[in-house]
């Protein structure tokens, strides 16, 4: 019965891992999630479309009530380069390093980078972790 237990999840994980995080031209992706540093705590929400192999543009929020800004947040654009294809890694993970422009709060000027990484468990939903100057973990889903 143990055997079959095992047999059975790692058909079921294999299953599950195969997935194509990022298809390129025309992907598009949202993600939601907790932002745990940078301008403040909080939630944040960002939209992706892919202009080529390797790179996307898009927009997002995020929503904060501590940290740097106390109350607030921050509306901005975004670019990606991703990279995975250049490492050949596994298509069911997304490396990317981007840059976000925005505004903070009613008039500040804000501007970050961050380095992502996306795993698929499916061909439409994945989990995220950005790190950088304003981090995030969360979910993604394709559209």
């Amino acid at each position: 019965m143990k055997k079959i237990l095992i047999l059975s999840l790692l058909l079921l994980g294999s299953y599950f891992t195969h997935a194509q995080t990022y298809s390129g031209k025309g992907d598009q992706k949202l993600q939601a999630g907790f932002t745990f540093y940078g301008y403040g705590t909080g939630i944040k929400a960002t939209y992706d479309y892919g202009l080529n192999d390797n790179f996307s543009v898009g927009g997002g929020a995020n929503f904060f009530n501590s940290g740097k800004y106390s109350s607030g947040f921050f509306i901005f654009g975004r670019g990606d380069y991703h990279f995975a294809n250049a490492l050949n890694a596994p298509e069911e993970l997304d490396l990317y390093l981007g840059a976000e422009l925005g505004l903070i709060g009613n008039s500040n000027f804000g501007i970050g980078g961050h380095l992502g990484a996306r795993y698929g468990f499916s061909n439409s939903i994945a989990a995220f972790i950005e790190v950088g100057s304003n981090g995030a973990v969360g979910i993604c889903i394709s559209l």
